[in-house]
């Protein structure tokens, strides 16, 4: 058979080749996995702000890569694996940018998302009606158009700072923007004047983000009460031209009712009346007076407006002409104790009678004066006039009213100053004035945070007691009376006034005193734990006291109870026992500290300082150590403070010995040896002298020998010994005795005999009588004239006086050395 074309066979090589090389790249890339990456992943932008991406990958040699995006771009930064670009003007609620990189021909992908969210910058309270009635229902709307994510949009209607409902959208999806809460609130005589408010949240602070917040500007409320029936009108059935005759409008249950608006009129004649208030009762009173223009049936209108609602009532009136008396008051409305003046006249025929009295004549008028009082408001003046006209008698008569302007007055019949109520069911508080006009009354406290609804019922809280001031007002001034509402309820024991822990303060004088809330006053008793014996007045503080207490507060209206825990607690306390203010330390034993501690609750921390000097830090204890030291203890109660006295003891050291004359003595002669010891405690003084040495004296205190009257015996060593508890020091000095060679040759001769007699009778007499025992007390031999011997070294008999010092430790017995010498040795000076 023929081969394959030769094109063909050049197909499937390229073919195989191209398929291995595929192989083998898919191998490579299986065996390392590339990858992709977008930072940040998750972000979180406000709506309009901007934000830089970086998408990256592992790939050695990406072919490309790019950010793929619907958002507005304002940079970009490139590199051989990574690309960053700053997006700007983010405004979308949500947006997912793709990283992708083509390598060994496969695309890698990261995927982020970008949520936007915008703040609640407008918050909207619908506006609210005009006026509302009492008792119905009204729409409150709050708008925030634009915030979120809705989901973390919470939103709150208020009324003042009262919360009426909260919403939060936290099921709301991502994209989600923008919000309505709608409340249906019942309108209440209370709420008139209150103001309504919107209040939105963004939560944004599980996100890293902060809480953003933002209210509507508040809308007034006006509500209001109008009862449906009509006023009541009080006019004449007949009105005569030229007469003024009183007209009053009134009508009850209006709210408020300051805000009600009369309108009374004659026809077309509009009356000016004067308006009372009292309570929600509004009374508006005016003077009719009928023209001749206006003979004949006339309506009287009374109309009342408030909140945009009428109620009005209609009553005939007949106007007629009829010439009548003349009855005038100087003034129809007085002050109290002005002069009034009543005069009731008529035509030139005519005989007029006032109250009774007739004139004196026809056609003169009758008058009357009186001082107001007032008793004398709405006083009524009548006046007759009779006139005969054609034989008939025409009788007319004429009647006013004085009124009498008089400050109010609250009686405490009409006003008591005190209530006391239970909380709960539901009372009336009636305070009324007495006053002309009617005043109006108004009950508040001082503060003008509360006022109270005069004439209604309503329930009683502990938040209306407390004292009110009412003030009754009208045109003539103003009366001020306090009145106590007193509202009684249970005891009840809050952590303010009875906390669940006390702590006491050792040795200060406190009472376990449990205030309780409750109206009449509680009484508030405590006992411990186990007990009872109930805890009352002042205590001294002492560490028993720490425990647990029951307190109970019990009134008429119930009781309620407690516990409370007493923690004793003491300032920090140092004494003998735990700061010695005396403390003794060794010179060359190692550094040591103050032994001081101190008790208290709490612990207490002691530090101790040097007083003016520093403290150095030495290894061993040196007697520079020694002075007053200044030890500190404090914890929340206080500070103690303790001064202490360091001594430092050391071992005695013989630090001079020296002779006066220095260089030997004469014999008959005086010398002495003075020896100054350094220790401390101070240092015991004794000494050893030749043998022999007779006539010693010894100061009080042993430092200083003296001898008068120097032999040859005083010649030899003399040793000084310090010693206290820490140990002993020795030193010695040799006293040399001499005289000149002259004198030994005189003296030889003539008395040679003698003075061998009298040495050998001396020797004895020491060594039988004076040294016998080794001692004496030196005070006694000095004043009963007998020798002294103290145990000591033998002296040496060299020229001079020289000194030497050794130490012995403490306890030890002094011992002697070399022998005892009675004679004198006479050397050459």
């Amino acid at each position: 058979m023929p081969g394959p074309p030769p094109g063909l066979c050049w197909a499937l090589l390229v073919l195989l080749a191209a398929l291995g090389l595929g192989l083998i790249d898919l191998s490579v890339v299986a065996q390392e996995p590339f990858w992709a990456d977008l930072q940040p992943r998750v972000a979180l932008v406000e709506r309009g702000g901007s934000l830089w991406l970086n998408c990256s990958t592992n790939c050695p040699r990406p072919e490309r890569g790019g950010l793929e995006t619907s958002l507005r771009r304002n940079g970009t930064q490139r590199g051989l694996r990574w690309l960053a670009r700053q997006l700007v003007d983010i405004r979308e609620p949500e947006t997912q940018p793709v990283c992708f990189f083509r390598c060994a021909r496969r695309t890698l992908q990261a995927r982020g998302l970008i949520r936007t969210f915008q703040r609640p910058d407008r918050v909207e309270l619908v506006p609210l009606p005009a006026w509302q009635p009492v008792g119905e229902n009204f729409t409150l709307s709050c708008r925030v158009p634009g915030a979120g994510p809705r989901g973390s949009l919470t939103i709150t209607l208020l009324r003042g700072t009262q919360e009426l409902i909260h919403r939060s959208f936290s099921a709301e999806p991502p994209r989600a923007r923008g919000a309505v809460l709608t409340a249906t609130v019942l309108a209440r005589r209370e709420d008139h004047g209150a103001n309504f408010s919107c209040h939105a949240e963004l939560d944004l602070r599980p996100h890293g983000l902060g809480l953003f917040e933002n209210s509507s500007a508040p809308r007034m409320l006006r509500t209001f009460a109008l009862p449906p029936e009509s006023p009541r009108l009080a006019v004449p059935r007949l009105l005569e031209v030229g007469s003024e005759r009183p007209v009053s409008c009134a009508l009850d249950g209006l709210f408020p009712v300051s805000e009600a608006q009369v309108y009374l009129a004659l026809g077309d004649q509009r009356l000016s009346p004067d308006i009372t208030l009292e309570g929600d009762a509004l009374r508006a009173t005016a003077t009719a007076t009928a023209s001749a223009e206006q003979e004949g049936t006339r309506q009287l209108v009374c109309n009342m407006t408030l909140g945009g609602e009428t109620r009005e009532t209609r009553e005939n009136v007949t106007v007629y002409s009829f010439s009548a008396p003349l009855l005038t008051l100087s003034e129809s409305s007085v002050p109290e104790g002005k002069m009034v003046t009543v005069t009731c006249a008529a035509g030139a025929r005519a005989l007029v009678t006032l109250d009774g009295v007739p004139a004196a004549v026809p056609g003169q008028p009758a008058q009357l004066e009186l001082n107001a009082t007032v008793n004398d408001d709405r006083r009524g003046f009548f006046c007759n006039a009779t006139l005969e006209v054609d034989g008939e008698i025409l009788s007319k008569n004429e009647s006013t009213e004085l009124r009498v302007l008089y400050a109010p007055r609250l009686d405490d019949s009409d006003c008591p100053r005190s209530w006391t109520w239970p909380e709960g069911p539901e009372q009336e508080l009636r305070c009324e004035a007495r006053g002309n006009p009617a005043p109006s009354v108004h009950c508040a406290r001082p503060s003008g945070e509360a006022v109270l609804a005069l004439g209604l019922l309503g329930p009683v809280t502990r938040a209306l007691a407390g004292t009110y001031r009412c003030t009754a007002t009208n045109v003539q001034g103003k009366v001020v009376k306090d009145v106590t509402l007193t509202v009684e309820y249970a005891p009840a024991l809050d952590s303010v006034g009875c906390p669940e822990r006390i702590t006491w303060l050792e040795g200060t004088e406190a009472s376990l005193t449990c205030v309780a809330h409750g109206v009449p006053p509680p009484n508030v008793s405590c006992v411990r734990s186990g007990k009872a014996e109930v805890i009352e007045g002042l205590l001294r503080v002492v560490r028993e006291h720490a425990g647990t207490y029951r307190c109970e507060a019990t009134n008429a209206r119930g009781s309620a109870a407690k516990n409370v825990a007493i923690t004793v607690e003491s300032p920090p306390k140092m004494n003998e026992s735990t700061c010695p203010s005396h403390q003794t330390w060794l010179e060359g034993a190692e550094a040591a500290v103050l032994a001081c501690a101190a008790l208290g609750h709490p612990s207490p921390q002691v530090s101790c300082s040097r007083e003016g000097a520093p403290w150095p830090q030495r290894l061993h204890v040196s007697r520079q150590d020694a002075g007053t030291y200044l030890c500190l203890a404090t914890n929340p109660h206080g500070t103690e403070a303790r001064t202490i006295t360091v001594g430092v003891e050391y071992r005695p050291v013989v630090a001079e010995l020296a002779a006066s004359p220095p260089g030997g003595v004469w014999p008959g002669g005086n010398f002495t040896l003075t020896c100054r010891a350094e220790a401390w405690p101070p240092a015991q003084i004794s000494w050893r002298a030749p043998p022999g040495a007779l006539n010693i004296g010894l100061s009080s205190n042993n430092s200083t020998l003296s001898v008068a009257g120097a032999l040859g015996s005083h010649g030899g060593e003399y040793e000084c010994a310090a010693t206290n508890a820490h140990g002993r020091h020795v030193r010695r000095i040799t006293v040399r005795v001499a005289g000149p060679w002259l004198w030994v040759a005189v003296g030889g001769a003539v008395g040679g005999a003698a003075l061998l007699a009298a040495g050998a009778g001396l020797a004895f007499y020491v060594q039988s009588t004076a040294c016998k025992k080794g001692e004496y007390n030196v005070q006694e031999a000095e004043s009963s004239g007998e020798a002294v011997c103290l145990n000591g070294a033998g002296g040496s008999t060299g020229g001079g006086a020289s000194a030497q010092g050794g130490t012995e430790p403490e306890g030890t017995a002094e011992a002697l050395v070399g022998d005892e010498v009675f004679a004198i040795q006479l050397t050459s000076a």
